[in-house]
């Protein structure tokens, strides 16, 4: 049987420390607790409307109200992390303990105490419930990459395998839902389908979290997650400390939440109606790529990983930030092109244009994909600079404070989606729909939203690394800070 302790390289002068390939699969396996709730919430409406007799209107509020506390609650599970320290470790423990504390709130919600007879108090009691529980599974989970491997050549490796699992997940959950529980529910989404969905996607995640707890038994013992010498008890001004005075967390914020919100503004749905919809004239198009694209942007993860690794996460945040605003800025010249020819609508029929408009929409996806493996390992970083920076290690602190900030700039991408119909001469009742005439009002807002919005981001991402030292060089001399002086505390 293969040992189940963590491995080592000597690399650059540094004695690092890295995890085996299975322990890293294994801990990938976390898309099965966080995809298949996050496939299974995505039913909460109907949850709320058949199972808690909610209007729409109310329930709109209650989930805008949720991604608020989701985002309170990031950073203050640092606190639960200080404090869990027992002969069992604590990453096992709060991974397993969120997740029941979830389960429990979503067998209720969409089975349990569904349809019988509660309303609105219980459905928002029981939704907080499973944002405590998710925050507690999720949070703690995102700082598992960091303390499973420092070596700078497999960190971004374990970006790879969760990017995979991320795609596979919830599109074979997908499939599962709308071929076999559906149809077993009648062809609707009525309480049958969410008590048949609700115990599929909890088993599923149980299953998740049974391999991740294998994966990371190894790495849940003291000396990989905690601090340099002895730790003082966290407070909430060492958050403000931690924002205040960690540069790289400050440059990573930027460059994310100027991307989170692009990206969040511009797949909104009713933005998705405008470009395929209107624009091409295909509202299926966007899935259909979806689904081509899975192996290709799988296969550029894996080429993303081995940049990162090679030349640092830092480096390879800016090279393929360059790659897309290139790829992006000739797709949207492309579009241009074709509005003052042939016509944009011409990409949903088979031929020349729909050829370019596949080739660089995969192109644009793949190099998205490389930016998200290098931001992965970054965060790893980061948490790493903190240690020798402050000589504690509180990586729910950095992953909370930067999950706080990004969730409320994010927030407002919904807003600037609403604000861009109603700039396209669309009002709050009357929504864009397919088939709807191509203006040049429509056009230039598509383009702005869905191009030079995220150019914007791309440009602010460009100028928070640049200020960023975070070099490969330089987190070579962190490590070699942090073994010294683990060294000097070992001596003492």
């Amino acid at each position: 049987m293969a040992s189940k302790k963590p491995t080592s390289s000597e690399l650059d002068g540094v004695q690092y420390r890295r995890a085996k390939l299975w322990q890293i699969i294994l801990y990938s396996c976390n898309a099965l607790v966080g995809m298949s709730i996050y496939t299974l919430i995505g039913y909460a409406n109907y949850a709320g409307m058949i199972g808690f007799g909610m209007t729409a209107a109310i329930i709109g509020i209650v989930l805008t109200g949720a991604r608020i506390l989701d985002g309170v609650t990031d950073p203050l599970l640092a606190f639960l992390y200080d404090k869990v320290d027992t002969k069992f470790g604590k990453l096992r423990i709060l991974i397993a303990g969120g997740f029941i504390i979830e389960a429990l709130a979503l067998f209720l919600l969409f089975d349990g105490l569904c349809a019988k007879g509660f309303g609105l108090l219980v459905f928002v009691l029981l939704y907080v419930l499973y944002v405590i529980g998710y925050t507690i599974t999720n949070m703690t989970a995102q700082t598992l990459p960091a303390i499973m491997s420092n070596d700078p050549k497999q960190r971004p490796l374990v970006g790879v395998w969760t990017t995979a699992f991320n795609y596979i997940v919830p599109m074979a959950l997908s499939m599962v839902m709308a071929m076999v529980i559906l149809p077993r529910a009648g062809g609707e989404y009525n309480e049958a389908f969410l008590s048949m969905a609700v115990k599929a996607c909890i088993a599923m995640g149980a299953v998740g979290v049974v391999l991740v707890c294998i994966g990371i038994s190894a790495f849940d013992k003291p000396e990989y997650y905690r601090g340099i010498g002895k730790q003082k008890p966290l407070q909430f001004a060492d958050m403000a400390e931690v924002l205040k005075n960690n540069k790289p967390l400050q440059c990573y914020i930027a460059a994310q939440a100027s991307d989170k919100i692009a990206q969040i503004t511009m797949t909104q749905s009713i933005i998705g109606t405008l470009m395929n919809g209107i624009l091409i004239g295909n509202v299926g198009i966007g899935t259909i790529l979806s689904v081509i694209g899975m192996i290709p942007s799988i296969i550029f993860a894996v080429i993303g990983g081995k940049y990162a690794g090679k030349h640092g996460s830092m480096k390879a945040i800016v090279t393929w930030t360059k790659v897309c605003m290139g790829v992006a800025a000739a797709q949207m010249v492309f579009f241009i092109a074709l509005r003052f020819t042939v016509g944009t609508q011409t990409i949903a029929a088979m031929g020349i244009p729909m050829i370019l408009y596949v080739l660089f929409t995969l192109a644009l996806n793949a190099s998205k994909m490389c930016v998200t493996t290098a931001d992965n390992s970054f965060m790893a970083d980061i948490i790493d600079f903190e240690l020798d920076r402050s000589g504690r290690y509180i990586p729910a602190v950095v992953t909370g404070t930067y999950s706080l900030i990004d969730k409320i700039i994010s927030s407002f991408g919904a807003l600037l989606a609403s604000l861009a119909i109603m700039v396209c001469g669309y009002s709050s009742t009357t929504p864009p729909q397919p088939g709807d005439p191509a203006t040049n009002m429509v056009f230039w807002v598509t383009m702005f939203v869905w191009f030079i919005l995220p150019m914007i981001g791309w440009v602010i991402t460009l100028i928070a690394m640049k200020n960023c030292h975070l070099s490969k060089d330089e987190m070579v001399q962190v490590q070699k800070r942090i073994a010294e002086k683990k060294k000097e505390m070992k001596g003492e």
